[in-house]
């Protein structure tokens, strides 16, 4: 059964609040933060204050995923804040840097994760996967919403499961952009199992239904 984070990057953030308990009211899993710099992506969102808000509101695990430069500078902050799942780019920050941020995340007893844009090779991941309790595959270029999946991510899903199978079959895999009603289940045939939808969710007529239909 494979989980759904709705983001809260599509939520009204004047209601956000509201928004967050229609996410647990619908049986969602998690709740995602995308956390963006203006740097390692041309938008910026959220930061430290309001996943700690969020903290306050929700029992839900708090997937936060960070877009930003250098992370190894705010892991500590993300984790104190409340986030369950930390997730951080291998893009961002020099292999060294990158390993000794995933080792503090885990070492303060979250969830750690890398992510890949997609132009980066799944091979890329390989030097941290024994480190991680779940890998994000970009399949769409992070920094906005409402984009289209590209579909030919799913190779590199499917290279990641088959690799993680050998040396870290408890991590999970999950994919974040332009997941929806038809898209979610080719996700889960490849090898997800967690998706990340935004707009699907917010928009859907029926969120309940929507959200058991990726869970299924």
């Amino acid at each position: 059964m494979a989980k759904i984070a709705p983001s809260i990057l599509s939520a009204d953030f004047v209601n956000l609040e509201r928004d967050i308990h229609n996410i647990e009211e619908n049986g969602a899993d998690w709740v995602h933060v995308d956390v963006m710099d203006g740097l390692f992506v041309p938008n910026i969102s959220i930061g430290i204050p309001v996943v700690q808000a969020l903290r306050r509101v929700t029992d839900l695990p708090l997937d936060v995923h960070l877009m930003i430069e250098r992370p190894i500078r705010y892991v500590e902050q993300f984790v104190r804040a409340g986030a369950d799942w930390l997730t951080i780019h291998i893009e961002a920050d020099q292999p060294q840097n990158t390993l000794e941020a995933l080792d503090k995340i885990r070492a303060l007893g979250c969830k750690a994760a890398v992510s890949l844009k997609p132009r980066t090779p799944a091979e890329a991941a390989l030097p941290y996967l024994t480190k991680c309790d779940m890998v994000l595959v970009m399949t769409v270029e992070p920094g906005f919403g409402g984009q289209s999946f590209m579909a030919d991510m799913m190779e590199k899903v499917r290279f990641l499961r088959t690799t993680l199978d050998r040396v870290n079959p408890e991590c999970r895999i999950e994919v974040d952009g332009g997941v929806d009603a038809v898209t979610q289940a080719v996700c889960k045939q490849n090898g997800a199992d967690v998706l990340v939808t935004g707009s699907a969710y917010f928009k859907a007529a029926d969120r309940a239904a929507f959200v058991k239909t990726v869970q299924s």
